[in-house]
């Protein structure tokens, strides 16, 4: 009797503890959602990140709070055990993803037909930081190859009044890349849109797709994906890794991207 009635305090404890980092969790989400809806750049990657970390720690937190008392205690512990189980289980995964990305974050010696450059969004209208680096390297490795087509990829963003294959463009025209030698992809929304779009445009350009060597430039974060969806499409082709600016940048878009790689593996 003596310790049930002890075992309260502890639970009531747990419980308003449990509520009150609820409620932290739910503000700072909220706060980065606003944040995220302001356009601030890469907050929507901190945002989902913020977003899964609190689902977590509140699922913790529940089964934490409940194994204060007496009751569904066996159950609880099972519950417990499947949660500890599923996060080892998921950290592994991760890091081997990790361990792909990393794998795939850099240059590929060889002489190729054709440039696709992936976009990364707009930032009032002119390429953001990170499609900045992924443009300059595809100018320095211009000035290497010669005059061969390079593809720019991206459709119009929200909030944005050109498109991103518009905004590469006018960059790398600015920066001697003779114009007529651009091919503007203007539809895609993703990754797998920008290479399966690059495809079509190819073929209406007149290249023998299946003919050709192919080089895709982007950030060495997203290369390893970009490459595997590449090959999905029937494309030959390798990787030109454009560095990404600031370490904090360059952690969170990997974090990011070991998400969207899972899914690409798991469902296409």
């Amino acid at each position: 009797m003596k310790e049930r009635i002890g075992n309260k305090p502890t639970a009531r404890r747990r419980l308003m503890i449990t509520i009150i980092i609820a409620a932290l969790a739910v503000i700072t989400c909220g706060i980065f959602f606003a944040l995220m809806l302001a356009r601030v750049p890469s907050m929507h990657i901190i945002f989902y990140l913020s977003l899964g970390f609190s689902a977590l720690l509140l699922i913790y937190l529940v089964l934490w709070t409940l194994s204060a008392g007496e009751k569904r205690a066996r159950l609880v512990r099972v519950l417990r055990r499947c949660y500890t189980i599923c996060l080892i289980v998921g950290l592994a995964f991760f890091l081997t993803l990790q361990g792909l990305i990393i794998s795939g974050g850099h240059t590929d010696e060889a002489q190729v037909d054709c440039l696709i450059i992936l976009g990364a969004g707009l930032h009032n209208g002119a390429p953001s930081l990170i499609l900045m680096r992924r443009l300059n390297t595809a100018v320095d490795y211009l000035h290497q190859l010669g005059d061969i087509p390079v593809i720019v990829t991206g459709g119009l963003g929200r909030g944005e009044t050109i498109t991103e294959a518009e905004a590469m463009s006018r960059y790398l025209s600015n920066r001697g890349v003779d114009k007529s030698l651009v091919w503007k992809e203007e539809e895609s929304t993703s990754t797998r849109e920008n290479l399966a779009f690059s495809v079509a445009l190819m073929r209406e350009k007149g290249l023998d797709v299946e003919n050709i060597k192919v080089a895709i430039v982007t950030n060495e974060f997203h290369l390893y994906r970009a490459k595997l969806i590449a090959g999905k499409q029937g494309l030959d082709a390798v990787g030109i890794a454009a560095d990404t600016p600031y370490f904090n940048l360059r952690m969170l878009n990997s974090c990011r991207e070991a998400f969207a790689l899972a899914t690409e593996l798991l469902f296409y």
